[in-house]
């Protein structure tokens, strides 16, 4: 089945939170700073983009190179896009610089009206929209492709609450952070819904994916 919702490599700690308290422009994941993400940047796959030598390459490794792989476009909230106070600046164009690495068009999910704005390989799209329409869309522009699933938290946690998420993985982090935004709040019995397996990585890390029951 193409066209699948997938949300891919989204990073959570012991106490299930994906990002920490008091985000700004500055700091977009809050007291957290970068702790959910050492796992990643240690793998040979991150080093190689950032042109960077070395690595890991074992189970984190093929995690994030499937990350990349397969997908025509992405859903984010406004909260991926912009973490700091107020409406999104004019002149605001995301935290991943002229070339960011999604090379898709990229629905952002906002009550601001903005242009769409083009970068060196990827289209930002701003919608006001539901999580049906917006996956609606994403699926027409992604062409047969996979759509993913980009976050923040409370846009995951909507998409999960609506039944639209098609297959997960989310990745356990072994630290905590006591604050911020929780993703699994509101996901009783996610298990019912979901086959779910975890798989060890590297240096503590656990692996959840699921598929949503029904889908082939």
């Amino acid at each position: 089945m193409s066209g699948r919702l997938k949300l891919s490599n989204f990073a959570v700690s012991l106490d299930g939170f994906g990002t920490g308290e008091d985000l700004t422009e500055q700091e977009p994941f809050g007291h957290a700073g970068h702790r959910l993400h050492p796992w990643m940047m240690a793998t040979r796959f991150w080093r190689e983009t950032a042109g960077l030598e070395g690595g890991s390459t074992g189970v984190n490794n093929e995690f994030m190179k499937a990350h990349w792989d397969g997908f025509g476009a992405e859903i984010m909230g406004r909260g991926k896009f912009w973490t700091g106070a107020g409406p999104i600046p004019d002149d605001w164009q995301g935290f991943w610089g002229p070339e960011p690495p999604f090379h898709t068009p990229v629905i952002v999910l906002t009550h601001q009206q903005r242009d769409d704005l083009q970068l060196e390989g990827t289209r930002f799209l701003f919608r006001d929209t539901t999580a049906q329409e917006a996956l609606a869309e994403a699926r027409e522009l992604a062409a047969g492709q996979d759509v993913r699933l980009g976050g923040g938290v409370r846009t995951v946690r909507e998409f999960l609450e609506a039944d639209l998420v098609d297959e997960l993985h989310v990745v356990i982090v072994p630290i905590l952070l006591g604050r911020g935004q929780r993703l699994w709040d509101g996901q009783e019995a996610l298990e019912d819904r979901f086959d779910l397996r975890f798989e060890p990585g590297d240096d503590g890390i656990m692996h959840v994916v699921g598929t949503r029951r029904g889908v082939r």
